[in-house]
């Protein structure tokens, strides 16, 4: 991992098409101040989905060097991946929870990760591992309190407590955790917020009263962390605040809750040319120049990352200067109308950063695009390649 020791995001290299820069000093800050926000539970820095598009590992690596004890993964590969990173056991609890028939039950258990339960298959599946391997599995049992996605429905709650206990009880798990997930913490006052709240209370109290004495019991996704100190528990699952951009913008921006945007994702001009009035510009000629002017090429497109639903309004800086995408968004690149300005082809493109430049941020490329900020850092690829700045993390 390449570190330095200034933070922000300097103009590209020579000879690259394009990068993201990933701020990790900005990533401590971050942290320190999602820990501020929940001062009496621990926190758990979810690097899912290659956290967030800014890099599993260095991420990872960061927030250790931070203080973290506790990561989060939604696969299994993700979970093994930091631990052949170097992120060992005594370095880190490492929570996985997206479980499939036939899963590598016993190379987590060999590899030392927390293995998130939601029914009686993926506990029979991992029971059979444990007999296999000869290795105990620290289990997470996961209720579904309203979200209907993953976790156990209230009426087989019982069951699966139960099967769990008996399970520990013959020394082959240890239930470590009881935990839930919001389906709306990002909309204040929703009502399925409360009866998430009282139906994750209900649970608990079941599974304490069955027997259980859980090591965690954590229910706060990034909003909640935010917003819902009840909601806090004993651990904190911080996943887009930890990047720096704000899970309730209708609430407030980053620096609101005192958060800055992590990655800054640059390119070069490719080309700038004139074009005459009434020229269509990209496939399926959306736009029509309005007059004589200068387009400029951007060598980045969805395959890169960017959403072809902001065509025709995702913006960019140019020399201090907002444009906007003219016309279709296209696989590797994307033309701007520069308004008759000439810079010189290789002059930088700031997509989107922190906004402190007066730059696009993360959440204008949402707005273009109708979705949501976690969308377009997550979905930038891996043929842009990450640049770290600022870092203190090393592996080993």
């Amino acid at each position: 991992m390449t570190t330095a020791t200034t933070t922000g995001t300097a103009m590209l290299a020579d000879g690259v098409r394009a990068e993201a820069a990933i701020d990790l000093a900005a990533l401590r800050g971050n942290l320190a101040a999602l820990r501020e926000r929940a001062p009496s539970a621990a926190l758990m820095a979810v690097v899912k989905a290659n956290g967030y598009g800014h890099g599993a590992l260095p991420c990872a690596l960061e927030a250790l060097a931070a203080g973290v004890r506790w990561l989060g993964t939604a696969t299994p590969d993700e979970a093994l991946a930091l631990r052949a990173g170097g992120i060992g056991p005594e370095r880190a609890r490492i929570l996985c929870w997206l479980w499939t028939p036939g899963g590598p039950w016993a190379e987590a258990l060999r590899a030392s990760v927390d293995i998130s339960v939601s029914g009686r298959w993926a506990l029979d599946e991992l029971l059979a591992a444990v007999r296999l391997t000869g290795v105990p599995g620290r289990v997470h049992l996961k209720a579904d309190t309203g979200l209907g996605r993953n976790g156990c429905q209230p009426h087989d709650w019982p069951d699966l407590v139960d099967a769990a206990l008996r399970a520990q009880a013959e020394g082959l798990i240890e239930v470590v955790g009881l935990w839930s997930h919001f389906a709306a913490a990002d909309e204040p006052g929703h009502p399925s917020v409360r009866a998430q709240l009282d139906a994750f209370a209900a649970a608990l109290d079941h599974a304490e009263r069955a027997g259980v004495t859980p090591e965690v019991r954590h229910l706060a996704n990034s909003p909640a962390t935010l917003l819902l100190p009840e909601a806090h528990y004993d651990l904190v699952r911080t996943g887009l605040a930890m990047y720096g951009l704000s899970p309730v913008p209708e609430v407030g921006p980053p620096a609101d809750f005192g958060l800055r945007p992590v990655m800054a994702l640059h390119a070069r001009l490719a080309l700038v040319k004139t074009v005459p009035g009434g020229h269509g510009v990209s496939y399926g000629h959306l736009y029509h120049t309005p007059g004589e002017t200068t387009l400029g090429l951007v060598p980045l497109g969805y395959a890169d990352g960017l959403p072809r639903q902001a065509s025709g309004a995702g913006p960019v800086q140019i020399g201090g200067k907002w444009r906007t995408a003219a016309g279709r968004i296209a696989m590797d690149q994307f033309v701007v109308d520069l308004a008759g300005e000439t810079p010189e082809v290789g002059e930088e493109v700031l997509v989107f950063g922190n906004g402190e430049r007066g730059e696009p941020t993360a959440e204008d490329w949402a707005r273009a695009a109708g979705t949501i900020a976690y969308e377009i850092v997550t979905r930038i690829g891996a043929r842009v390649p990450r640049r770290y700045v600022g870092g203190i993390g090393t592996v080993g």
